[in-house]
């Protein structure tokens, strides 16, 4: 598929001829684990920190060519201390929270009029401004991509509670590269997955098998096909009611409580746990599960992962995350399969895997440089954060989280909303065949994702106050900002995945000068460099780069990554 053309058609653009690209031509055979041993330059550095940020500035391209792979690798996992918690950034009626302290242990306020709860509205705000702050101002690192990748994974939806889903996504954020098979044991009795699939009703009278089945084929093993009454392949239904019984006894506390001695936990119930044997089908081997109280649960996990196609699962789930959504069988034999045996001879460490897959050949593939649809959260996210955005400079709390929160509401008309996945499955570009990341582009989103470059890039964004990109300091740390040549060529290289044609690249300068011979564009910056106070000098720069940053996020190949 030519991914550029079916994107120019969508915008409604015609598609410039050009040289027949790799995308377009016969495939080759596919590129294994092995590590990538050609060149490590500007280009595959890019291409690494696309994938794995939420969008890369030019001067860490260049400081991760420069390092290399190998340190740039480390650099990504670097163990950096977690976010400070979510704050009550200009909500002044909360007795509980003063301004510019957490609510994440604080109670809530019963309504006397109404018998609802006071100030939960703000907390779930205020939470989601603060996850997209913690990726604003994020440097180089592979957490927010993988907490958002475990997000999608167990596709936990909309919950009232903000207290129970700080604690989820952190345990997301604790365990972001760490060991699968320990974050699905803390999953089981996570205070929020408990009441999602209603594990926290499951008990030895009345077995709930919501969890025990979501565990098997989203969580951890997958379906496989149906091959008999009852039987997927890699488990039974006759596994999901044993499990189920395994997983009984556990509940939830602390739910939209008044009650400020109740924190947020899970606990055990014995009275509730089924304490007689289980005893799972031949797919796990007819293994019998003792009763083991509290620590069943574990138990059950174990078993599960002596199963070798949890890693094969996994894998390809990080695999359509950060390289792309077809599975060949070459991809299955060259890729999947190698990348599974790391995990497995690692005790199902995220990181050693992962690792591999991010500095194999087959990453740095040409064919997979430039292919995946941006989701709409890399897509709004890429431009803040590669091109600065003005709203994010305020030092002040509250202009900060108004922003944010207009901002959240554009990426939700682009359907993705942090915090509330379609359903358990996570969001459907991930899973859904045939159309996989095409997913996200359609008559709707397109205008929303036009809409939103548009008026960022022309400064006519509303979030509070007028605000956009701050195309002058964008402008300034690329290398020649004064040639309006090698200006457009490092704005492309930083925003873009793949290679303009030349006819593509004309246009952009014809948007760039707007009929200014070429000449006055070093004429033009250096007035403002020298001048950045004066209100002249600095709109006739501003008004250019504008109208070129403009006509960049414009392009089909700004949507890719």
């Amino acid at each position: 598929m030519d991914r550029r053309a079916t994107l120019s058609t969508l915008l409604g653009r015609s598609h410039a001829a050009k040289a027949i690209s790799p995308l377009e031509t016969p495939k080759p055979p596919v590129l294994g684990l092995a590590p990538y041993a050609g060149t490590f330059g500007f280009e595959q550095a890019a291409h690494l920190l696309r994938r794995t940020t939420f969008g890369p500035k030019y001067a860490q391209i260049k400081d991760a060519a420069s390092k290399g792979l190998n340190a740039t690798l480390i650099e990504l996992f670097k163990d950096n201390p977690l976010p400070n918690p979510p704050l009550n950034y200009d909500y002044t009626t909360d007795p509980n929270v003063p301004v510019g302290s957490s609510w994440i242990d604080a109670p809530y306020v019963r309504d006397t009029s109404n018998g609802g709860l006071l100030h939960q509205g703000y907390r779930n705000t205020s939470l989601r401004t603060w996850t997209y702050e913690t990726i604003l101002n994020e440097a180089t690192s592979i957490r927010e991509q993988l907490t958002l990748f475990w997000h999608n994974h167990f596709g936990v939806g909309d919950n009232q509670d903000p207290k129970f889903w700080y604690r989820h996504i952190s345990l997301l954020r604790t365990y972001a590269w760490g060991n699968f098979k320990d974050l699905i044991k803390k999953i089981n009795v996570d205070p929020l997955m408990l009441r999602f699939l209603n594990s926290n009703q499951n008990t030895v009278n009345a077995p709930n098998e919501n969890y025990a089945r979501e565990v098997l084929e989203l969580f951890t093993i997958g379906k496989g096909p149906l091959v008999g009454p009852g039987d997927y392949t890699n488990y039974t239904e006759q596994d999901i009611r044993e499990i189920a019984r395994a997983l009984t006894g556990w509940r939830d506390q602390g739910y939209n409580v008044t009650d400020a001695t109740t924190k947020v936990g899970s606990f055990f119930r014995i009275s509730s746990h089924d304490a007689k044997s289980k005893k799972l089908s031949h797919r796990f081997d007819e293994t019998v599960i003792n009763n083991g109280f509290d620590k069943e649960h574990e138990t059950v996990v174990d078993i599960i992962f002596t199963k070798k196609e949890v890693a094969r699962f996994i894998c390809r789930k990080l695999y359509r995350w950060f390289v792309y959504y077809e599975i060949s069988t070459d991809v299955e034999q060259n890729v999947i399969a190698p990348m599974a045996d790391i995990l497995v001879q690692n005790n199902y460490e995220i990181k050693p895997a992962l690792t591999a897959l991010l500095k194999s050949e087959h990453f740095f593939d040409v064919l997979n440089m430039g292919p995946m649809i941006k989701n709409p959260l890399v897509f709004s996210l890429n431009l803040l954060k590669q091109i600065g955005w003005s709203a994010m400079e305020a030092a002040d709390l509250a202009t900060r989280h108004r922003a944010l929160s207009t901002l959240i509401r554009e990426v939700n008309n682009q359907q993705m909303v942090y915090f509330d996945p379609p359903d358990v499955a996570g969001w459907k570009p991930y899973y859904q065949e045939p159309a996989f990341y095409r997913i996200w582009v359609n008559a709707t989103t397109l205008q929303a994702r036009m809409r939103l470059t548009d008026r960022m890039a022309t400064n006519n964004y509303t979030a509070g106050v007028r605000t956009g990109l701050n195309v002058l300091n964008f402008a300034n740390t690329m290398p020649n900002p004064n040639d309006p040549y090698l200006l457009v060529e490092d704005m492309v290289s930083v925003l873009l995945p793949q290679s303009l044609t030349e006819p593509q690249m004309t246009d952009l300068m014809n948007a760039f000068l707007a009929g200014t011979p070429d000449y006055e564009w070093n004429t033009i910056w250096t007035n403002y460099t020298k001048n950045p106070g004066n209100n002249t000098a600095r709109s006739s720069a501003e008004t250019k780069l504008r109208n070129l940053v403009k006509a960049i996020l414009s392009l089909p190949e700004f949507f890719l990554s």
